[in-house]
């Protein structure tokens, strides 16, 4: 779920040397538009709420064939005199007749949209969708170049993320200790982001879009959202049922599953997906494995055993543990194209060099090879979801997550489990979960792949037919999300919906 279509675009390029992010070239769309400002949409907004619909935008130029800006939101949309936040935006005109505004979002929750659009906009969306619409990504509250959520330097980082515990795993020691690190983490969060933590919502999020659809002149919503981005798309149809457009929403959340059984699901997506690559691997000829799909997995579980009783020294002196290993290999199954540097990094790691395991896992957690961080991916996912979903405290159903996680994942289980980091959040979760109808608002297509590992096609399922006019794609294949995969079924339907309003069949399924 978190780094969602990022996370894709960068590593499939990225691998290919192991030598940074290089992203899709910028279709060509000539010389660049002179930027526009429309009039904001202010028709309906409360008295104390015009001062933010009502903002002029002013937009600068932020690389060839795009310009950015800042929109002022409220800190507290129950509030709105308490405080301000500022939200970055990028836009990049249709090459040709505009239709309007497309708005997106890379998912996470934590990505950052404004280097989805600006830095890979052709992966974000099709070439059609970029002639007729004002592309626009943004960064959510509290992410990238938004207000954003702050906690520890690079240094604090790398503790945090990569050091091993010195307690034996499953123990009541080793939980406490990832607990602490938990709470160190947390009130570094507090301590170092400007009071904006309790407000780091979805619902605010939604709210956010619904003022940078107004102040862009847009009368309506139209929005492609990946992964999290689906949640916060359901989530603003049902705030603002007459105010959403054309939604696509692709690899869905299930907006009514509880944290524990997100998890679960979760776990059981990745064995998946994880034992697709495994077959593909043995049949290349090229595996670092043998036998059968169950004897090659248990093969890799004794490596994570290994690994995890006698971590791997990387060249930089970092220790590699089963839980860094894990990451690795979970960054690499969000989509086929990666599974051959997967097969390298468990080659190596095999033969004692954790190199391309550690680029990775560190490319999921946004780090550079200079020991610096990209971005604040992980401090947002984190602050978004301690927020939103309610810590739950059922000893009885998690013994029995954990017993679920164990049968159906048993390669993933032992590096999956431990001590919810949301019990020593400094702030009480205000979201809930339940089911998003969006009474009122028309046709939303919900796009599902059938072996999504971090969204599970299920979740695709679950959401369309909650939604009162959801109209299900169902993507046959592997990989994180659907649309703009080189599957052109779903694409065709999806701009299709786009330009032409056309809603597809229900149930269309795309081989």
């Amino acid at each position: 779920m978190r780094r969602a279509a990022a996370l894709v675009a960068g590593l499939a390029a990225a691998a290919v040397a192991l030598s940074g992010c290089l992203y899709a070239a910028i279709p060509e769309g000539g010389e660049p538009k002179p930027s526009v400002t429309k009039a904001p949409d202010t028709e309906g907004v409360a008295d104390d709420l015009l001062p933010f619909y009502g903002q002029t935008l002013t937009w600068t130029e932020c690389g060839t064939g795009f310009d950015c800006t800042d929109v002022t939101a409220p800190l507290d949309w129950e509030n709105p005199g308490d405080g301000e936040i500022t939200l970055s935006v990028v836009r990049h005109q249709a090459t040709g007749e505009a239709q309007g505004s497309l708005l997106t979002n890379p998912g996470g929750p934590g990505a950052s949209g404004v280097e989805l659009i600006r830095d890979s906009l052709d992966f974000a969306v099709g070439a059609d969708l970029i002639e007729n619409f004002d592309v626009i990504g943004f960064d959510p509250r509290g992410v990238g170049q938004s207000s954003a959520v702050t906690c520890l330097d690079a240094a604090g980082m790398d503790d945090y993320l990569y050091t091993l515990p010195t307690a034996k795993r499953g123990t009541p020691e080793w939980e406490a200790e990832l607990l602490a690190g938990a709470e160190e983490f947390a009130q570094a969060c507090d301590a170092n982001s400007d009071g904006i933590l309790p407000h780091i919502t979805t619902i605010n999020s939604a709210r956010d879009m619904d003022l940078i659809r107004a102040v862009l002149g847009d009368t309506e919503l139209n929005y492609l959202g990946y992964s999290y981005g689906t949640f916060l798309g359901a989530t603003y149809a049902s705030l603002y049922p007459d105010k959403a457009g054309r939604l696509v929403l692709d690899g869905a959340i299930d907006p009514a599953v509880s944290g524990l059984d997100v998890g679960a699901t979760q776990a059981l997506g990745f064995e998946s997906a994880l034992r697709a690559y495994m077959q593909s691997c043995l049949d290349s000829g090229e595996c670092p494995f043998n036998g059968t799909v169950d004897e090659a997995m248990a093969d890799l579980g004794a490596l994570l055993a290994s690994v995890d009783a006698n971590p791997l020294q990387n060249g930089d002196g970092r220790m590699m543990g089963a839980d860094a290993l894990m990451t690795g290999i979970i960054a690499a199954l969000y989509s086929a194209d990666n599974w051959t540097y997967l097969t390298q990094a468990l080659d190596e790691a095999l033969q004692g060099d954790p190199t391309t395991a550690f680029f990775l896992a560190d490319f999921y957690n946004g780090r550079d090879q200079d020991g610096s961080y990209l971005d604040n991916s992980t401090e947002a996912f984190r602050a978004y979801n301690c927020m939103d979903y309610p810590v739950e405290d059922d000893p009885a159903a998690e013994a029995a997550i954990e017993a679920k996680i164990a049968e159906g994942a048993p390669t993933i289980a032992p590096y999956w489990s431990g001590p919810d980091p949301c019990e020593v959040w400094p702030y009480p979760p205000t979201g809930t979960r339940g089911e998003i109808t969006a009474e009122g608002a028309g046709p939303i297509l919900v796009v599902g792949t059938t072996n999504d590992p971090a969204t599970p096609y299920e979740w695709s399922e679950s959401l369309a037919g909650q939604l009162d006019e959801g109209v299900l794609i169902t993507r046959v294949g592997e990989g994180h999300t659907g649309y703009n995969k080189g599957n052109s079924c779903v694409d065709s339907a999806v701009e299709a919906f786009f330009l032409d309003d056309t809603v597809p069949e229900d149930g269309l399924r795309c081989e």
